[in-house]
């Protein structure tokens, strides 16, 4: 299954709400869950991002579903990365001339 790096940061109205985070989190989960997903990790983050999620999702279409159902909450804005573990890197790698 794919694996997705989800950066998060805050918007006003999700920091002034900050004390309803833990639930969102959540509530995140359990959407990644319906769409046939898992949370790996989840990290509150100091610096440039205020959270960071390691998921999977069966698929980028269910991914963008996903990131797009949170963002329409209004309480954060998403960067995603598509990941690849060692191995998957490895084949990559191995097929280049």
């Amino acid at each position: 299954m794919p694996t997705y790096v989800v950066l998060m940061n805050w918007t006003d109205q999700g920091i002034k709400n900050v004390k309803d985070t833990i639930k969102r989190a959540q509530d995140f989960k359990n959407a990644l869950e319906r769409s046939g997903g898992k949370m790996l990790d989840a990290y509150y983050t100091m610096g440039k991002h205020d959270f960071i999620v390691t998921v999977e999702l069966p698929n980028d279409e269910s991914a963008m579903s996903t990131l797009l159902a949170l963002g329409e909450r209004g309480n954060v804005h998403t960067t995603t990365l598509k990941a690849f573990s060692l191995s998957e890197a490895e084949k990559i790698v191995s097929k280049l001339s």
